[in-house]
């Protein structure tokens, strides 16, 4: 295939060492997209991005990607996006679908994976400069949630996920697919103190809304309509904590109907972001 940036290596041995960085994806205790592995071991550490639409957005983001591994079809189907000069001499190692389950472990229906090492992390500092309107997450540790979220916030015109304590790696091979590679493009920083953290966003007068099934908080749809807000969520079942929410400015609810107390996460996450735009006060 003339004119591609990355080089492709035919690869029919799954024990070739140069497929490393792509070997056991499902292991507990070798996953290369674990910072630490258990014990304390340190780990690669890599961000993994499965199919043609992540490993698109793989290659549109900060994350370099230093090497996939694909059947033949996924190579052609991404012809026009591995012609990016940033790619230059990047392997694209080509395998039959049976080659790529022995080297991952499992049959990979999406036919791809592109796999990137972590960047420089972004501070909270750098990401207030020009956001406007930002998730907050506390103890949210399920990562198919998280990848929501990041999917809805790049959807919904969030600028950026900002993560208190007790949450899990949004970095994390199925955060990331969840997220259809949105976690790789959406901004993300983590806190330093929490919740002390929170004072940065309220001295560049961010609003912090509280989300909780409280029956005496306000409703959401007058709470998001200040220049800039920070809608703030807790893990499923036990919420935000006490310390978080006397944190904020105000606490707001979703109304709810035939009996049901709350939402998942990521859906409540959703709806806030919406009504903020439906408010009219995100901006371009």
């Amino acid at each position: 295939m003339p004119g591609l940036a990355v080089e492709v290596i035919d690869i029919d041995d799954p024990q070739d060492p140069r497929v490393e960085d792509f070997r056991d994806l499902n292991s507990v205790d070798r996953r290369p997209d674990l910072p630490v592995l258990p014990g304390g071991r340190p780990g690669r550490g890599l961000v993994i991005a499965e199919g043609v639409l992540v490993a698109q957005r793989m290659i549109a983001s900060r994350f370099s990607a230093h090497a996939f591994l694909g059947v033949d079809k996924r190579l052609e189907e991404l012809d026009d996006d591995l012609r990016d000069p940033s790619l230059s001499g990047v392997p694209f190692f080509r395998a039959s679908a049976e080659v790529m389950a022995q080297i991952v472990g499992f049959h990979l229906n999406r036919g791809v994976l592109a796999v990137a090492r972590r960047p420089e992390v972004l501070s909270v500092r750098d990401i207030l400069e020009t956001a406007r309107t930002v998730a907050i997450l506390e103890g949210v540790n399920d990562h198919e949630n998280i990848g929501s979220i990041f999917r809805n916030a790049a959807g919904l015109g969030v600028d950026a996920v900002l993560f208190g304590q007790g949450c899990a790696d949004p970095l994390y091979r199925r955060c990331v697919r969840v997220s259809m590679g949105h976690a790789l493009l959406v901004p993300f920083a983590k806190f330093d103190e929490w919740p002390r953290g929170l004072d940065e966003l309220r001295s560049r007068d961010f609003r912090l809304v509280s989300m909780t099934p409280d029956p005496d908080a306000v409703t959401l749809a007058v709470a998001v309509d200040a220049e800039k807000v920070g809608f703030l969520v807790g893990a499923e079942g036990p919420g935000l904590t006490a310390s978080a929410m006397a944190a904020t400015d105000v606490k707001a609810r979703i109304p709810m109907s035939r009996g049901t107390d709350s939402l998942n996460v990521a859906t409540a996450a959703a709806v806030a972001f919406y009504e903020r735009v439906r408010s009219g006060t995100m901006g371009e």
